[in-house]
């Protein structure tokens, strides 16, 4: 009661601990014990329950007299943002580090066939892809998509001709092949509904087999394929493709 506080006021008394408690109610334990409580500062720390006490000043079994204000530090309610880089291109090593720099964890990594062996292709939360400068929680985890290296079989290049881009990146994705650059012939206003009209590598070599047919180009997953497109789809005429520039 204030009037015990008034009598006891000036006596030593040893500070009970708080750290951990939610504020309130570390408040009232110190409140109890003779103390004034006043809120010193507020940080974020994702192993602790929001608005627990983090630090006080003096600390737990000090020895001091009645009357005096402990100062907690106390966790914040809502966890302050940061802002998400581009860790595309970067070694999973130095990827991890610099989440760790930013107090962000790393997560699940999974793996997809790239020339670009154990670097970052995709970065993803809560496994969707963000972008850099998106904003995320302190202490957010983080995933990623590694390069795992070329794929060890050999498959025919995919004839892309005639697809619209987007056809084209689709079913290269399906194979573990990459798109490579896209080159736009000509003026395009949506590039992906733009045709493919030449493709490198080519689906078919020079070679030719026993009967005179060409042998079909190969490519293992991972590898890159370029493509060029065009607002005008190539015509086919007896078996023979012909780009719009050749019309």
């Amino acid at each position: 009661s204030p009037v015990g506080w008034i009598t006891n006021y000036g006596k030593v008394t040893t500070v009970p601990s708080v750290t951990g408690q939610e504020v309130t109610v570390a408040i009232q334990v110190l409140e109890q014990a003779g103390f004034e409580v006043e809120i010193q500062d507020s940080v974020y720390v994702d192993s602790l329950p929001k608005l627990a006490v983090v630090r006080q000043t003096p600390e737990a079994d000090a020895a001091v007299k009645s009357g005096r204000t402990i100062y907690l530090t106390v966790n914040r309610q809502v966890s302050p943002q940061v802002e998400m880089p581009s860790l595309i291109g970067y070694s999973v090593k130095s990827a991890e580090l610099y989440l760790q720099s930013l107090q962000l964890k790393m997560g699940g990594i999974t793996y997809k066939p790239d020339i670009a062996r154990n670097s970052v292709l995709e970065q993803l939360y809560n496994g969707v892809p963000i972008k850099a400068g998106d904003k995320v929680p302190l202490g957010a985890t983080i995933s990623f998509v590694l390069g795992s290296g070329l794929g060890g079989n050999e498959i025919d290049v995919p004839n892309l001709i005639g697809m619209t881009l987007e056809e084209a990146r689709s079913y290269l994705s399906t194979l573990s092949i990459n798109t490579g650059a896209v080159v736009g012939i000509g003026a395009i206003k949506d590039s992906t509904a733009a045709f493919v009209i030449r493709q490198s590598p080519d689906y078919l070599s020079e070679l030719l087999d026993p009967s005179g047919n060409r042998v079909p180009n190969k490519i293992r997953q991972g590898q890159v394929m370029d493509l060029y497109i065009s607002s005008v789809a190539p015509i086919r005429d007896t078996g023979r493709i012909i780009p719009p520039d050749q019309y």
